[in-house]
């Protein structure tokens, strides 16, 4: 298993980078993709091209009046379910292409748990539909939308939703072998599918967070008393990231470690009680 790396920052001083896997090769992210398409919201909002509280339904015309706005989307309060119907185990999103996003809008109020606007219900499905309605209310690819409203202003490049497999990361299996990463390019891409690099998550925590360039963090953040953050677990690899208020902040990103245990890394480094490993 490789070890942790760890990027932690107190105060203004430098980056330490803990004993790790190299910061400079690409590594899934999984759910700290919504970060992006949350902050894309919220620009293409600024913008005047949409308003946050626009019903699904007005930028995907087949989708049913549901109630679900898109911020209800953005804030897991959509009351979809976490995952799309007919997921699979082995490579759970590898069907759920566009066509396949598209022909479930039609039956959307079909699918809900519980009314939207109340209750979270974290949802990788609600963050597929979402990614598609910016998609449609600007008139341009997701992945386009990502690097004008969100990578081109921070000036962060090292974030792709297909790497070269030359630059990739993938945890090793069996002899060492890489393991076979899930199928995440489809219509899943906006909820969890892009790959950056640690230092590049890193200067996107910074740059959103604790300088706050684009504004004040998206909704997609999640926070806790004075810290923000967010989580990304795939098959084989979880990422934790997270600021506090006064400025520390810190990454940890592991590959075939438990996802809950890189939740308790980052923290513990966050509150004292642990140290970058």
């Amino acid at each position: 298993m490789h070890r942790v790396p760890t990027c932690v920052l107190r105060d203004a001083a430098p980056p330490r980078i803990g004993d790790g896997h190299a910061v400079d090769r690409f590594v899934e992210i999984g759910s700290f993709t919504k970060v992006l398409t949350g902050t894309v919201l919220m620009r293409l909002a600024a913008a005047g091209v949409l308003e946050v509280d626009d019903p699904v339904e007005r930028w995907l015309p087949a989708a049913p009046g549901t109630g679900i706005t898109l911020r209800h989307l953005a804030e897991h309060t959509s009351g979809l379910p976490r995952l799309p119907p007919g997921t699979t185990r082995r490579d759970p999103y590898a069907a759920f292409d566009r066509p396949a996003l598209h022909r479930l809008l039609g039956r959307l109020d079909g699918l809900p748990v519980r009314p939207p606007g109340h209750e979270e219900e974290y949802s990788n499905l609600g963050y597929a539909v979402l990614g598609e309605a910016l998609a449609g209310a600007a008139g341009a690819s997701y992945e386009e939308l990502v690097t004008e409203h969100v990578l081109r202003p921070l000036d962060v490049h090292e974030v792709s939703a297909r790497p070269a497999a030359a630059r990739r990361l993938l945890a090793p299996g069996l002899f060492r072998r890489p393991r076979k990463p899930w199928t995440m390019t489809g219509a899943i891409l906006p909820a969890g599918g892009l790959w950056a690099t640690p230092r590049a998550v890193a200067d996107l925590l910074v740059r959103l967070v604790v300088e706050r360039r684009l504004g004040d963090p998206a909704p997609s953040w999640r926070t806790a008393g004075a810290l923000h953050w967010h989580n990304g677990a795939t098959r084989h690899a979880s990422l934790f990231a997270g600021a506090m208020a006064d400025g520390r902040w810190v990454v940890v990103h592991r590959l075939n470690g438990d996802p809950e245990q890189t939740d308790q890394n980052g923290v513990d480094v966050l509150v004292g009680t642990g140290s970058p490993s």
